[in-house]
């Protein structure tokens, strides 16, 4: 994470922040006084070093800010006076979106079991189980031998069992209790018990058209900071719930040559540095999902044997108003 600041006329500020940083290259491309390097990005993502993908050479940046719009994932910003160039309306911006429409969502959780960026927040509230399974138990400890077959037969392990071996007959150093809080009244300690001492009634299983469905609530929602719109979380949502927009649209393929081909599980270093989790190897062959990518070019510039060729045909960047931007922006990032 780095900072370039000049004070003047007016205060300029450039900032990197490294966990929204992907290792894309796309600054590094665009920089005019090639001030930005990109890293080692494949011993960064293996944490075999610890340092930023992107460095900068402060002493020949100049503050412009192309680095900053041009990046997708929002991990450059600069400011002018304080303020974010990106939110001034002047500069270009990224119309990218992941978005969840909670009115719709049904709190299922699997957008946030397979966000590869943990930037989705979800927090789901089970109404109480005691309002859903209704029933009746009792233990008659005057037959109960304390033997824990029930204990060990109940499938919601809502009974606990102490047991004095030594006085096996005795109330006052045994006992037995039902947690009705996990009880579902199924019966099996019932049918289990050797002596009959308990009895149990489910009301659940008579009375269930009248036991109203349970009412599911929770809040689901993705952070902007972090986010890489791959669309993870959209082509899992089972009820279609989520928007994503991606940066670019194009494709991104594997050529190979006589010399130069994918070592697969023998490098693996397109896998290690993908920041949508789209790499998988197949027949030892690195394959990348494109309903996953968002085109950003990390494998790319990983790539040890310069065999992989990512194609923009378009991008969601707009309000470019520098026909010199234009330029730079279209020259560099579409192909």
């Amino acid at each position: 994470m780095f900072n370039v600041e000049r004070s003047g006329e007016e205060t300029r500020k450039l900032s990197h922040n490294n966990d929204r940083c992907v290792g894309c290259g796309i600054c590094t491309d665009v920089c005019p006084t090639s001030s930005l390097r990109l890293g080692p990005i494949v011993p960064i993502a293996r944490g075999l070093i610890e340092m930023d993908l992107v460095s900068v050479t402060s002493n020949t940046c100049v503050l412009c800010g192309l680095c900053s719009v041009a990046c997708p994932f929002d991990a450059l910003s600069l400011t002018i006076n304080g303020n974010d160039i990106k939110e001034t309306g002047n500069y270009p911006v990224w119309e990218v979106e992941s978005e969840i429409n909670d009115d719709d969502c049904i709190y299922c959780g699997r957008c946030y079991s397979v966000c590869p960026r943990d930037t989705i927040l979800f927090k789901r509230e089970l109404p109480s189980r005691e309002d859903l399974v209704i029933g009746e138990i009792s233990v008659d400890e005057d037959k109960c031998v304390y033997c824990s077959i029930c204990s060990e037969m109940c499938p919601a392990g809502a009974i606990s069992l102490t047991n004095n071996p030594e006085f096996s007959n005795d109330n006052l150093n045994n006992t037995i209790e039902v947690d009705t809080s996990k009880c579902i009244y199924c019966g099996v300690c019932k049918r289990a018990c050797p002596q009959d001492a308990i009895k149990a009634v489910c009301s659940t299983c008579m009375l269930q058209d009248q036991i109203k469905a349970p009412e599911i609530n929770g809040t689901a929602s993705i952070l902007k900071d972090g986010c890489v719109n791959c669309s993870w979380c959209k082509e899992v949502c089972p009820v279609d719930t989520i928007n994503v927009t991606k940066p670019f649209e194009g494709t991104l393929k594997l050529v190979e040559t006589d010399e130069s081909t994918c070592k697969g599980d023998a490098c693996h270093a397109c896998q290690d540095v993908c920041p949508c989790d789209a790499v998988e190897i197949i027949d030892n062959k690195a394959t990348i999902n494109l309903d996953y990518c968002n085109l950003c070019g990390a494998c790319v510039n990983a790539c040890p044997q310069n065999i992989r060729e990512v194609t923009r045909t378009s991008m969601k960047l707009n309000n470019i108003n520098s026909e010199s931007w234009r330029d730079i922006l279209t020259s560099n990032l579409l192909s």
